[in-house]
C-alpha cells in the first residue's frame, strides 16, 4: 500500500465495490472491467481505477479485474480478513434489528456482545446474545478483544455511552443516536443519522 493518506470518500466506496464483487462471484463471474463496475454502480470508471490504484495494481489491461482476487484484496484493505468483534449498547428496537442482522452477515465483523442499562432488558436474549448490564462493558470488551462499538441509545445518554466505550478501549464507534458526540482524536466515529438523511432527501422532492 502506498504511504499516503487515503481520503474518507475512497474508503467509503470500497465496501460498495466489495458488495457488488461478491454478487458477481455468486453469479460465477470471474472477471470484470472498471467500465462494467462503473455502469453497475453509477460511478466513473476512472474514479474506480484511481481508488483501487491507491492500494496496488490489481487489474490487467484488456482483461480487467479478477473478481476473486479483488475481493480478497479489498477485504484485506478493510481488515475484513480478520475477526473484528463489535459491541452494541442499547437493546431497543434498533438494537434488536442490528443484532438480528448478524444472521445475514458472512464476514468476520459481527456483534458479539450487547448491553443495556434497563433491568427489564438485562438477561433477555437477542439472536442468541444475552443482554448484559453496563457494568460488564469494560470486562467484556477486554475479554472478547472488542474494537468497535455501536450506540443505539436515546440522545440524552449517548455521550455517556461513548465515554464508557472510550474508557473500555474501543477504537471506533458507529453512533445511531441523533446527536453529536465527542471523543478523543484517536477514536474514529461515524454518525448514522436517519433524520438528517431523510431531511436531505426532502430537498430533492418536486
Amino acid at each position: 500500500m502506498k504511504e499516503m493518506k487515503i481520503s474518507e470518500a475512497v474508503v467509503r466506496r470500497l465496501p460498495i465495490y466489495l458488495r457488488y464483487l461478491n454478487e458477481l462471484r455468486m453469479s460465477e463471474v470471474q472477471t470484470v472491467s472498471s467500465q462494467e463496475l462503473g455502469q453497475r454502480l453509477n460511478l466513473n470508471p476512472a474514479q474506480i481505477r484511481k481508488d483501487l490504484a491507491y492500494f496496488g495494481e490489481f487489474g490487467k489491461k484488456g482483461i480487467g479485474y479478477d473478481v476473486g482476487y479483488l475481493i480478497e484484496k479489498i477485504r484485506h484493505i478493510l481488515k475484513l480478513d480478520q475477526v473484528i468483534p463489535v459491541a452494541l449498547v442499547g437493546a431497543g428496537n434498533l438494537g434488536h434489528a442490528l443484532c438480528n442482522y448478524n444472521t445475514y452477515l458472512k464476514n468476520t465483523m459481527k456483534i458479539t456482545a450487547v448491553f443495556d442499562a434497563s433491568p427489564n432488558k438485562i438477561g433477555t436474549q437477542i439472536n442468541q446474545l444475552t443482554v448484559l448490564p453496563m457494568d460488564k462493558l469494560s470486562e467484556t470488551v477486554n475479554e472478547q478483544k472488542i474494537r468497535v462499538g455501536i450506540i443505539t441509545v436515546p440522545s440524552a445518554v449517548a455521550q455517556h455511552v461513548a465515554d464508557q466505550f472510550v474508557q473500555a478501549g474501543i477504537e471506533a464507534i458507529l453512533n445511531f443516536a441523533p446527536t453529536i458526540i465527542k471523543v478523543p482524536s484517536h477514536i474514529r466515529i461515524h454518525q448514522a443519522d436517519f433524520t438528517a438523511e431523510l431531511h436531505s432527501l426532502a430537498y430533492y422532492l418536486d
